[in-house]
């Protein structure tokens, strides 16, 4: 039987926090259906779960004091929609910015985004699709041509 809406919710909600912290990767694992995750991001970025995985890897090691807050959910089935903000202090490496491999700044960033997720019928995520502003994201970073 499918989950109702705020299990869903709470699952998508502690799953962000997971992929933020990585203090877990054998929990996260299982809100993800990581065979048949895709994830759809700006520019035509395509991945799967592995490479979602290393995405916040990359984020992780890049950024400390991360944190992770959802704002408005609509929820539509096994679809659920959010605003969310990842925020961290730019203190290493982000090996896998939108520009690519950039140096840290030292500075205190706000990714802003509007995420679509999909479940399945066991309540784990199956796809994700993503909006930015890349713009704003590459400029906190102090990417070059921001």
């Amino acid at each position: 039987m499918p989950l109702n809406r705020d299990e869903l919710i709470a699952r998508l909600i502690r799953a962000g926090e997971l992929e933020v912290s990585g203090e877990d990767q054998a929990e996260t694992d299982t809100y993800f259906n990581t065979d048949a995750f895709r994830f759809h991001g700006p520019d035509g970025f395509e991945t799967d779960y592995a490479g979602l995985t290393d995405y916040f890897r990359s984020l992780r090691a890049a950024f400390a004091d991360r944190s992770i807050r959802r704002g408005i959910i609509i929820a539509e089935g096994g679809h659920l929609a959010c605003q969310t903000w990842i925020e961290g202090t730019f203190v290493d490496e982000f090996t896998m910015s939108p520009a690519g491999s950039l140096p840290p700044n030292g500075q205190r960033i706000v990714m802003d985004l509007i995420n679509i997720f999909r479940f399945d019928d066991d309540g784990r995520l199956v796809e994700e699709w993503v909006r930015t502003d890349y713009r704003s994201f590459l400029r906190q970073l102090g990417a070059p041509g921001r």
